[in-house]
């Protein structure tokens, strides 16, 4: 069992999702492989269509837009008409989607030095140093407000590129996450009465985390870039799964036992935007 949010935005929305923000009027929203479009009040809309063996039309609302599957008898006019009833669903998906595609390209990571990168949701600001070994981690405890506190020193030349940046940024984050999430296991075990066997690092595409019956606890190492409520949730969460391995009531009164307020951490989670 595990916590199931994806570390990677959503593909797809289906029609019975809850409503986001209404779309902005005047947007144009166009998919990569768009053959038509239609003006949905607003809002001018250019759609894959893709022609199927089915009985229904069949619309999807995904990171590229909008994707359409109908029936090869269907003709585009009662296409459309189907569009324009579903139209105020379409909007706010296609809307709520650029929004998510905006956040994403802010936390994308210009590989550097002086970039920053998300630790524990504050900024650190990346410093091309050769005087250390590895990484270093220097804190500012003088900062102005709203100026990051924090430099990591990495042990590379000025020339270093982007891809050398990255992967020893990462490997540096890597290390401190499996620091971070031993030390929190410990913490709630403790609290929990189970007993814990490994703690792993995860890079899983589907999981925050998982846990196994046999006392097994992997963590998403990306979650180190989130703030300490969110990781002390997943955390909480697959302990609470060595108890109790179903997401039943008496499973969260087990993480609320550790964790009185993990609804706020777990509504977080849901809506964070995994830096590039």
């Amino acid at each position: 069992m595990g916590v199931g949010a994806p570390p990677t935005p959503p593909a797809s929305s289906s029609g019975n999702d809850q409503a986001p923000p209404r779309a902005e009027t005047g947007l144009v929203f166009r998919h990569p492989q768009a053959a038509h479009q239609v003006r949905l009040g607003e809002v001018t809309v250019a759609y894959h269509l893709q022609r199927a063996s089915r009985r229904s039309i069949g619309m999807v609302v995904g990171a590229d837009g909008l994707s359409v599957r109908a029936p090869r008898w269907v003709s585009h006019g009662e296409i459309e008409q189907v569009l324009r009833e579903k139209a105020d669903w379409i909007c706010r998906k296609l809307a709520d989607q650029h929004r998510r595609a905006q956040r994403q390209a802010q936390a994308r990571i210009d590989w550097q030095e002086g970039a920053t990168v998300p630790v524990l949701g504050e900024s650190v600001i990346l410093v091309l140093d050769e005087r250390v070994d590895g990484a270093v981690l220097h804190e500012d405890a003088q900062a102005l407000p709203g100026v990051a506190r924090k430099t990591l020193h990495l042990g590379l030349p000025q020339q270093a590129s982007g891809a050398q940046i990255r992967d020893a940024v990462n490997a540096w984050l890597q290390r401190k996450a499996l620091e971070l999430f031993q030390d929190r296991v410990r913490h709630f075990a403790g609290q929990l009465g189970v007993q814990v066997r490994r703690v792993q690092l995860s890079s899983a595409r589907t999981r925050w985390g998982s846990a196994s019956a046999d006392g097994s606890i992997r963590l998403h190492w990306r979650l180190v870039h989130f703030g300490p409520a969110i990781v002390d949730y997943v955390v909480a969460h697959e302990l609470a799964h060595l108890r109790e391995m179903n997401h039943s009531p008496r499973f969260w009164d087990v993480v609320a036992s550790v964790l009185p307020d993990y609804h706020q951490a777990r509504r977080a989670l849901r809506h964070v935007v995994m830096p590039d």
